[in-house]
Order: structure tokens, then C-alpha cells, then sequence
């Protein structure tokens, strides 16, 4: 089943009512992502590096098998040796012609929730991987103003729960959506608390739930992903209006609780709902944001599939830096990095269909 055959199925109900939002556990949806490259000819040796899916956890979401195409060009898989992120690494001579590369990738997916309301029997998070998901990374800090803000939005809260559930309420009552920031945005969140700017997109506003939960104390992690199908639930907002996914990037962030293990937290997709549903510029109390902001402190849809959860990834052979996270393709041509945020310059899509 194509995505436009699923949009038309899924969100059809009877006399046009809209689903209330609550995803649950139940089948698992395989989806083939597909995404191609092309560089031009000229200016020198080029290479690229393709995001694969990364994330296999056994409630929600398992890496398939990936394949890809590259004549004329080197190409293996490649990981970040801190956070696990792989990625497709190819490489072309000066001169060569034909510089195109296409990835595919097969994910399962199913929606995914965590019952809050009785603890559970859950493994602890070992002593390295809390290191690491309280660290500090070179946008998100856990000091100064961050962490002034969590102090000040945790406090008398009786509980990790109370913590995670409280930095969730303040980011969607305190940011806004701005359609006008460049992609998923940056995820600068120290210069947006100092400057009282708290807009974005989902890098931003996620980013600023894991800093600030990371500064309370709470392992916290983004995860960096794609949407790759519509939303059964009747939010355009919230899904893949097509197969066509070029721009369909999303970042959604989890909290570690010791009584409940990871749990999924979204706050920048309430932001998007009040903003984009019709009638749109939504009130916190209207019922389609009431039912996606008490859903998603606690769950998401599995119309999303997770590439990552890495920050400051360096991609081998070049010597332009680390990037902030890797949720696009990105590219170099004698040693001048392409802007990932342009996919017709880049130039690459990305397609996704449904395969059961």
C-alpha cells in the first residue's frame, strides 16, 4: 500500500470525524525509505554522507536491511563511535561524472506508549549510558542559564516524574512554532533562553525539553527521525501528506525514568498542532491540542521512524567540523559543504512507501 492510497484509508471516518489522538501498541508497519543523491561534476573530489536508520528498540521501532548504489564512487557504512548513529559514506574522485547515490533502507514501526500510571519492573540505565544522556553537547549545555531555568521549573516537585512532566508543561505553555526558522532549526537552546526568543521548530523546542531535563538531573536524549506516513488519527500536522518525504525531517526527544524506563515526549508537535490545524493559531484549551498535549507526554504514533540519537556527529574525511546532529544528507565538493537544508541545490529526495 502506496502513502497516498494509506492517507485516504486511514484518516477516513464515519461522517468525517476526526480520531481522538491516542496511539497504541498493535501491528507493526514495514516502510522502505529510499534516499538519492546527485552532485554535479564539477569542483573536485566530493563526498557524501546518508543517515540510516539506527534505532532498534523492541517496543516501537526495528532497523531493517539497507542496500544502496554508488558506480564510480567508494562507498561503505560508517557509525559514530559515541552514540551509534551509521550512515552511508561515499566518496567520488575529481572528475567523476556520474555522482549519484541511492540508499534504501527498510524500518518497522508501530505506535508506541508507556502506561504512567503504575510504575513498572524496568532495567536501570548503566552507569555509562546516564553519563552520557546527562552530558552536556556543544548546543545544549547543562550549566548556567539552562540550568538557572530547570531549577527554577522543577522546584518543590516531589519525583522524576513530577520533573519530567512539569519541563514538558512549561516548554509547551512558554515556546511557539515559527514556520519562518531554516528546517527543524538548530537546537541553540542557551542563546535561546538568554534572549528570550523560546520559537523554533522541533530541534529547537525538543532540544530545549532534553536540555533542560538533562540539567534537572533526568538522562534525556533527541532522537532524530522522519516522518514516512500520514497520520491515522486525522492530523495532517502530524503525518507524510506523500511518498514524497524530502522535507518530512522530524526530531522527537525521550526522558529516563527509573520507575518507567524511556518515555517518549514530544512538546514541539503540540506546538505544531496550535499552529498549522485548521482553524489554525489553536488555544492551548481547544480539543485537538488537548487531546495531542495529554498524549504526548507519554506516547507518539509510529508514523515516524527514528534514524539517531546523536549530537556533534563527525563525519570521517572531512575537516569542516562536526555537525550539530545528523537528520539530513549532507555533502562536500572540494571541501565546501553543501547546504543540507536545500534539497533542490543539494540536490536529493527522499521517499518512503508503506509495505504493510
Amino acid at each position: 500500500m502506496t502513502l497516498g492510497l494509506g492517507a485516504a484509508a486511514l484518516t477516513a471516518l464515519p461522517g468525517g470525524a476526526r480520531a481522538a489522538f491516542a496511539p497504541r501498541p498493535g501491528d507493526w508497519h514495514r516502510y522502505t525509505v529510499t534516499t538519492r543523491v546527485t552532485l554535479p561534476a564539477e569542483g573536485g573530489p566530493a563526498r557524501a554522507w546518508l543517515p540510516v536508520p539506527s534505532v532498534s528498540e523492541p517496543d516501537w521501532m526495528r532497523a531493517g536491511a539497507v542496500r544502496w548504489t554508488a558506480e564510480g564512487a567508494e562507498a561503505r557504512l560508517g557509525a559514530d563511535p559515541v552514540h551509534g548513529a551509521r550512515f552511508l559514506d561515499v566518496a567520488w574522485p575529481a572528475g567523476a561524472a556520474d555522482r549519484v547515490v541511492e540508499l534504501v533502507a527498510d524500518v518497522d514501526a508501530r505506535d508506541r506508549r508507556v502506561d504512567l500510571s503504575r510504575p513498572a519492573d524496568v532495567p536501570p540505565l548503566s552507569p555509562a549510558a546516564r553519563a552520557l544522556y546527562t552530558a552536556p553537547t556543544d548546543l545544549i549545555p547543562t550549566d548556567g542559564i539552562v540550568r538557572e531555568t530547570a531549577e527554577g521549573i522543577v522546584r518543590g516537585a516531589e519525583g522524576d516524574l513530577e520533573k519530567a512532566q512539569r519541563i514538558y508543561d512549561w516548554i509547551v505553555r512558554s515556546t511557539a512554532r515559527n514556520p519562518e526558522t531554516r528546517g527543524c532549526g538548530l537546537g541553540d537552546i542557551a542563546s535561546m533562553l538568554a534572549m528570550g526568543d523560546l520559537t523554533g521548530k522541533c530541534a529547537d523546542l525538543n532540544a530545549l525539553y532534553v536540555g533542560l531535563a538533562r540539567s534537572a538531573g533526568l538522562p534525556a536524549r533527541d532522537v532524530y527521525g522522519l516522518r514516512v506516513a500520514p497520520s491515522t488519527f486525522g492530523y495532517k500536522s502530524l503525518g507524510a501528506g506523500s511518498e514524497d518525504v524530502t522535507g518530512a525531517q522530524h526530531c522527537r526527544a525521550e526522558v529516563f525514568l527509573t520507575e518507567f524506563g524511556w518515555v517518549p515526549v514530544d512538546p514541539a508537535d503540540v506546538r505544531k498542532v496550535m499552529l498549522e490545524e485548521p482553524p489554525r493559531d489553536l488555544p492551548l484549551d481547544h480539543p485537538k491540542v488537548r487531546d495531542v498535549r495529554d498524549t504526548l507526554f507519554g506516547a507518539w504514533e509510529g508514523n515516524w521512524i527514528g534514524y539517531n540519537f546523536a549530537h556533534d556527529v563527525d563525519l570521517p574525511g572531512s575537516d569542516r567540523g562536526p555537525v550539530p546532529f545528523l537528520m539530513y544528507p549532507e555533502a562536500e565538493i572540494g571541501g565546501r559543504r553543501r547546504d543540507s537544508l536545500l534539497p533542490d541545490s543539494f540536490a536529493y529526495t527522499i521517499t518512503a512507501r508503506m509495505r504493510g
